[in-house]
């Protein structure tokens, strides 16, 4: 897609630290942004001749020279604490060493200044205890996507944080201020999504709509669009958001450093801020689970490109092939099976189970039911969902 104007500098950084990791496909990274080669090589080039500030098309404020004071020193800590609130020692310090700052003190010693100076409460830092999460080895193996609790807009109408997460790298793929947490909405937003970054192996969200369950399957519309991609639908275990680890620290994060330190009027301006804030996350800020580098580092876009038009569904030779009507049923063996209203209108195949008389329902190349002529009860389908 063409680069927005008030996107420009910050898809430009994105593309350019996306390029300079090993392995990467560059011909299709070009094609991600959609630009030509010929000018991700001009912005490359750029980059690593001039840094970020040669993306510009002004020159910036030179960085401040390293060796100042400890006076000089004490005041950058400041400068980048009052810029940014919830970061502590460790984060502050890596920031400055990323912009190239050296002979800085250690993060006991700037964590030391903000105490020093007040900016440290001692009862919310016991709060903040590190602790282990489980990770991909890759970058697009594992998506997780899901709504921060939505807030009043000051002209009125309610905006709704849609986040879409890296689970190997914790790239912001997504950070979308949302009316509502619809299907159309949340079916737009991630095709935007898919779009630039390409479709993930799977998708892992909590039970809530829209992608929860109903009618007792656990598929909506939007869950079969994104099996339809070839997208495996992994829900959390219920009454368990730590399963969504990532993307709930991330929400705090948010809240921490943005949500409430503005006041935000509408949905656009919300967006814009917003945009600004994913820009900081992704490229800048220092995270403490990747070494103190930005996620940028260590994503890169997915090799698997969103498909426009979708794919036909196509089942194999020997499939037992039923349409599934406007209710959500099947027939089979002349009784009904309720596979689930989301399904409507799609070709569904059966295959047999271990089991004398169970059939495995697959949807595309996703088991999604297990229905059974063993008894009289024409009802007895058994859905099928990942948990973690």
């Amino acid at each position: 897609m063409p680069w927005k104007e008030n996107t420009l500098m910050s898809l430009r950084l994105e593309f350019v630290q996306m390029a300079e990791q090993e392995g990467v496909d560059f011909t299709q990274l070009c094609q991600h942004f959609g630009i030509n080669r010929k000018t991700g090589y001009k912005w490359l080039r750029r980059y690593q001749e001039g840094g970020a500030e040669s993306l510009e098309d002004r020159s910036r404020r030179p960085h401040l020279s390293p060796g100042r004071t400890s006076a000089e020193t004490e005041r950058m800590v400041l400068e980048v604490r009052q810029a940014h609130p919830a970061w502590g020692g460790r984060k502050i310090r890596s920031w400055l060493e990323n912009q190239g700052h050296h002979r800085l003190p250690g993060a006991s010693t700037i964590t030391a200044i903000l105490r020093r100076q007040e900016w440290i409460d001692p009862e919310e830092a016991q709060k903040h205890r590190p602790f282990q999460r489980f990770e991909m080895e890759k970058p697009n193996q594992l998506w997780q996507m899901d709504f921060k609790g939505y807030f009043a807009l000051s002209k009125g109408s309610y905006c709704h944080p849609l986040t879409v997460l890296d689970d190997h790298s914790r790239f912001l793929a997504g950070l979308r201020a949302c009316p509502d947490e619809t299907r159309p909405t949340v079916q737009s937003h991630l095709t935007t999504i898919f779009r630039r970054y390409g479709l993930p192996d799977s998708l892992l969200m909590d039970n809530g709509s829209p992608w929860g369950g109903y009618e007792g399957s656990y598929f909506t519309v939007l869950t079969v669009w994104l099996l339809r991609l070839g997208i495996e639908v992994v829900h959390g275990r219920p009454y368990h958001p730590q399963t969504l680890g990532k993307d709930e620290r991330l929400h705090r994060t948010l809240k921490a450093e943005l949500l409430s330190r503005y006041v935000m009027d509408t949905l656009s301006s919300c967006q814009a801020h917003f945009d600004r804030w994913r820009d900081l996350y992704n490229c800048q800020r220092p995270h403490e689970a990747l070494n103190q580098q930005p996620p940028i580092t260590r994503y890169r876009p997915s090799e698997r490109p969103f498909p426009e038009p979708l794919p036909p569904i196509v089942y194999e030779p020997g499939d037992i092939i039923r349409q599934v009507d406007a209710g959500g049923r099947i027939y089979f063996h002349n009784r009904k099976f309720r596979i689930g209203k989301a399904f409507r209108r799609n070709p569904v195949a059966l295959r047999p189970g271990e089991i004398d008389g169970v059939f495995q329902v697959f949807f595309c190349t996703h088991k999604v039911a297990e229905i059974s002529l063993q008894d009289d009860n024409t009802q007895s389908v058994t859905h099928v969902s990942e948990h973690l």
